[in-house]
Parts: structure tokens; C-alpha cells; sequence
């Protein structure tokens, strides 16, 4: 990611998402990931957390999810309203990139609203590649990006190859390098 915000414009921030998720619940967007129970999923760029909770509840017990942020408040809002809901499927990664995660250990990659800030995407992209299983998908959608640049960044470096677009987001599927 980009540098981390002031406390003050993550607050109004989370303000404004909590507005967004009321308006258009996560879980209809979540759907277009293809998330299942069991799956393990990272949010990248978690913010306040309104994908990585309703996640956690498509996930289930037996899944996994991994709230990464750069920001300090995000991921301490994440675990609070995480353990306050008995979510225990929820792990915070406080990081600008590395995930801290195995090889082929992902399901599904969420990148939502936070590829446009990301200093340095190549080795973001190359992180999300080295976690994610040969058969998940990162779901990627960008309010600031237009589509041709959605396009454009997802298959960048040719990684990940565009599968479909969806109503709310895009979805792209790991290239296996042999």
C-alpha cells in the first residue's frame, strides 16, 4: 500500500464505508468472489472492516479470513468488532504488503477500493500470487480506477488473467508459470 492515513481521515473514512455498507450490504458483493465455507480469504486493505466480517460469516468456522491493513486503527477495529461478534475465523495482519501467509495458502484475494493507493503494485501483485491457491480468484474492484485500468493492472506482469467481469467487480484467476 501507499502511506498510511492520519487517525483522523481513517476515522471519517470508516464513517463514510459504514454508510456504503448499509446503502449496498458487503455480502452482495462478496458474492461475486465466489466465496464458500472453508474458503480462506485475505481483504487486502481492510479499512473498517465491513468485507472481512460479513467474509468471515461465508467462510465459516472452518474457514479463514486475513484482515491486512496498513493502517493501525483498521486493524484494531477489525479484531474489536471481531471478538465483540465471537468471530474467531478473523486473524489481523497490521503490513503494506507481505501477508506473512505460506505459498498456495489462499482461496480468494478481495482487493476493493485500495489498488489506486498502492505505492508499489508490482510486489503487491507478486505477494498476492505467491499466497494464492492455483484455482482461487482475486476479486478487484476500484471505484478510482477506471475500467481499461482495472484491466490493465490486473494483468500486469502476467500473473493473473481477467476471467470475468461481474456486476460490482472483476475477476481474475492465478497464471501457473511451468
Amino acid at each position: 500500500m501507499g502511506k498510511s492515513m492520519s487517525n483522523l481521515h481513517f476515522k471519517a473514512m470508516a464513517l463514510k464505508l459504514q454508510l456504503r455498507d448499509f446503502l449496498t450490504p458487503p455480502e452482495k458483493t462478496l458474492r461475486e468472489a465466489g466465496i464458500k465455507p472453508g474458503f480462506h480469504v485475505i481483504d487486502y486493505g481492510c479499512g473498517p472492516g465491513g468485507y472481512s466480517l460479513a467474509a468471515a460469516e461465508l467462510v465459516g468456522a472452518k474457514g479463514r479470513i486475513y484482515a491486512l491493513d496498513i493502517h493501525p486503527l483498521a486493524v484494531e477495529r477489525v479484531q474489536r468488532i471481531a471478538t465483540e461478534r465471537g468471530l474467531a475465523n478473523i486473524a489481523t495482519v497490521l503490513s503494506d504488503c507481505a501477508t506473512g501467509l505460506g505459498d498456495n495458502s489462499v482461496d480468494v484475494v478481495i482487493l476493493y477500493g485500495t489498488f489506486h493507493g498502492v505505492g508499489n503494485r508490482a510486489r503487491l501483485l507478486r505477494e498476492l500470487h505467491r499466497v494464492w491457491k492455483p484455482d482461487g480468484v482475486l476479486s478487484f474492484s476500484d471505484h478510482h480506477m477506471k475500467e481499461d485500468a482495472i484491466r490493465r493492472a490486473g494483468t500486469s506482469g502476467g500473473l493473473f488473467r481477467l476471467l470475468k467481469k461481474n456486476k460490482r467487480t472483476y475477476s481474475f484467476v492465478k497464471v501457473v508459470h511451468k
